[in-house]
């Protein structure tokens, strides 16, 4: 997915266990990443099959984001938003858990959202942007536009993100 990265960190081990470095603004602005951290978030999810998104926010707010699973497992997706991207319209979607300690790179002008996978599930997000309710956004999780194979499971959903409208039936707000 043009733009987004799968980030693995590097595990030194030992007796004690492991230490790894889960964040450096040097390595990211190297990469061509957004570096800044506006905000932290954790969002703690008591069952499995919970559903959160898809959500972004529109400019001045566009976000880039760092997401890791601290507990649990998620299957996290992203939907590519930006006009001008040769991946437009596409999604990606990775499993994600804190025993392997994945995380994921989405860059500004995405939709994001994850289903969990195991209860008490936990995810941390890095976010380059503080929340900003007048440009937060969101389309349907089941939108038939993007034929996202969600895990089978009974959901959780919030109402608000089970009513977002299709992509289709209205306009993205997200001119990049």
């Amino acid at each position: 997915m043009a733009g987004a990265f799968l980030i693995e960190p590097e595990k030194r081990e030992d007796e004690r266990g492991f230490f790894a470095r889960t964040f450096c603004r040097e390595e990211f602005v190297a990469r061509g990443l957004n570096p800044e951290v506006a905000q932290c978030n954790v969002s703690f999810n008591k069952r499995k099959g919970t559903l959160r998104g898809m959500h972004y926010q529109v400019p001045p707010f566009a976000e880039a984001k760092l997401i890791r699973c601290t507990a649990g497992a998620i299957f996290d997706v992203i939907i590519d938003l930006r006009e001008s991207s040769s991946t437009f319209q596409q999604h990606f979607a990775v499993e994600l858990c804190a025993s392997k300690g994945k995380m994921l790179y989405i860059p500004e002008g995405f939709a994001h959202g994850f289903q969990t996978l195991l209860d008490d599930t936990e995810v941390f997000y890095q976010m380059s942007q503080p929340y900003a309710p007048e440009c937060a956004r969101g389309i349907r999780w089941d939108d038939p536009s993007f034929g996202i194979e969600w895990p089978s499971a009974e959901r959780t959903i919030l109402e608000r993100d089970r009513n977002y409208p299709d992509f289709l039936t209205k306009q993205s707000g997200l001119n990049q």
